[in-house]
């Protein structure tokens, strides 16, 4: 059977760095083919390279055996190659079929169009209504409107960035049923995801990347999750310890009855917030992706003002009208979900990033920043959290993701919070960074001190957390322990639409497999 795409000794390189070393795969038609690997792997380059985003410096591409001596994502389309990005390009202030209109060849004939888009969505169980605002659509629906897209397309080759990461395990489960109908009617499927449960259960072969080559091929549905982790960072990965502690006798940071109104027409107001986090635990907030997880995140940090102090305290301090650096001299750190723009600015060096939090550390005296001490406490950060940077000069845009993540970890964690809010610990983060941020979250719940975790990954709340919330639609349901839960009542509590009771089971019994 002739390939649908087959690369040829693929390199690209940029100044200092080899993103692709002579890489070569091949994907089958009707192939779901997974390319695993580590942050700064070179996963994203190769995808970019096939979709015709990034030249290739060499080496060959062949599309159903025929090659492509130079392309991009024009000529992609008219081969049948079509691209789902981790981050939706949607214009919110327009319906679906205009956003569907903006990318599809020829006069702009909306009506046949809404037609064919709920055609194609019905054909393929991703029902959307072409005439709704993106703006009210969940980060589920988006993700159909980007799928539907390139199906209106008929791709021979779907592309598929991180899919599931902000769906619910229903979501998934849906999913998993058009890829594979997709893959039955001919459809190659390439599939880049950090979930390995996920890729042994729907990928046909994976290819694996490290430092830029392939260091080995294999059929994940006849490989282990720690086999696959073990070809993707070259040696095992630690077991996780989530050692038994003993509670403070009163939580270190509670909410009481928190509402605050959206500052954005599409984000998600807060109601009657309520949520405690004691001493030698790690609570989980659950939830799909807009949910108001951002908001509740920048309440509880100080970015947004509550309404009346008393509406969060720590440890026996209202502190709801404290501005976020009066929150953060009392005990509470801070990690936030973009790394870059808001943990740490891009081209400032690492030393100059440790500044923005950890000046309370005896770094600035009479006004002035003591740069030395700023360097110390830097390569400190880096040699205790194995963070891979060229010393306290680095500049932070030049770490992968993994390395950033665990020095924005260690910076914050350096700085003994009595509480620390994490947002999205490993989003986007290899298996190995990962295993090592959540750790450390472990040993520092252990501590006494008190982390509550925001996360869209299920897998990594039930992996460390003790107590588990769910967030829909602006609302808390009631705190659950972990070990009186599962996935599935998670799920349905992540699709309920707000309601705050635990009677949601018998109530989305019909959204069962909705996103």
């Amino acid at each position: 059977m002739t390939p649908r795409l087959q690369l040829r000794g693929i390199s690209k390189s940029y100044p200092g760095v080899l993103a692709n070393d002579d890489i070569s795969l091949s994907v089958l038609p009707g192939e779901i083919h997974a390319v695993l690997g580590e942050n700064g792997a070179g996963k994203s380059t190769l995808m970019k390279i096939i979709y015709g985003a990034t030249p290739a410096d060499g080496g060959q591409i062949l599309c159903d055996g025929r090659e492509v001596p130079e392309h991009g994502p024009a000529v992609s389309r008219e081969l049948g190659i079509e691209m789902v990005y981790q981050h939706f390009a949607l214009f919110e202030s327009i319906t679906v079929v205009e956003n569907i209109a903006l990318s599809m060849p020829g006069r702009m004939d909306l009506k046949g169009l809404a037609v064919k888009v709920r055609e194609v969505s019905e054909k393929y169980g991703l029902p959307i209504d072409p005439d709704r605002l993106v703006l009210s659509l969940s980060v589920g629906e988006r993700q159909r409107v980007e799928i539907v897209r390139c199906l209106l397309r008929q791709p021979k080759l779907l592309i598929l960035d991180e899919p599931t990461s902000v769906l619910t395990p229903q979501a998934v489960r849906k999913l998993f049923e058009t890829l594979r109908k997709l893959s039955d009617e001919g459809c190659s499927i390439l599939y880049i995801s950090h979930k390995l449960d996920e890729v042994r259960e729907l990928c046909h072969s994976a290819t694996v990347l490290r430092g830029g080559r392939v260091t080995g091929e294999t059929d994940p549905r006849t490989t282990t999750s720690a086999d696959l982790a073990r070809m993707m960072v070259g040696s095992d990965l630690p077991e996780m310890l989530l050692q038994p502690s003993e509670l403070s006798t009163a939580p270190l940071l509670s909410v009481d009855n928190l509402n605050m109104a959206s500052e954005s027409h599409v984000g998600t107001s807060l109601t009657s917030i309520r949520l405690e986090a004691y001493g030698g635990e790690i609570v989980g907030i659950a939830g799909v992706s807009g949910n108001g997880q951002g908001e509740l995140a920048a309440a509880i940090s100080g970015e947004r003002i509550a309404s009346a102090a008393e509406d969060i305290v720590l440890e026996g301090r209202p502190v709801g009208h404290l501005d976020a650096g009066r929150r953060r001299d009392l005990g509470l750190g801070f990690v936030p979900e973009e790394r870059l723009g808001r943990g740490a600015v891009p081209p400032y060096e690492l030393s100059e990033n440790a500044l923005l939090t950890a000046h309370r550390k005896g770094m600035v005296k009479h006004g002035m920043a003591d740069r030395n001490k700023a360097r110390d406490f830097t390569m400190q950060v880096i040699d205790k959290y194995s963070v891979k940077a060229h010393g306290p000069d680095a500049k932070a845009h030049g770490l992968s993701g993994g390395n950033l993540q665990k020095f924005i970890m260690g910076r914050e964690i350096e700085l003994s919070p009595k509480v620390l809010l994490v947002s999205q610990p490993t989003w986007g983060v290899d298996v190995g960074a990962a295993a090592y941020v959540r750790q450390t979250l472990i040993d520092l719940s252990r501590s006494g001190r008190a982390v509550i975790v925001i996360s869209e990954e299920l897998e990594e709340l039930f992996e460390i957390c003790d107590r588990l919330y769910v967030i829909s639609n602006g609302a808390l349901s009631q705190s659950l322990n972990r070990s009186e839960t599962n996935v599935e009542e998670i799920g349905l509590l992540m699709a309920a639409t707000g309601s705050r009771d635990q009677d949601a089971e018998q109530r989305a019994e019909d959204m069962k497999y909705a996103v």
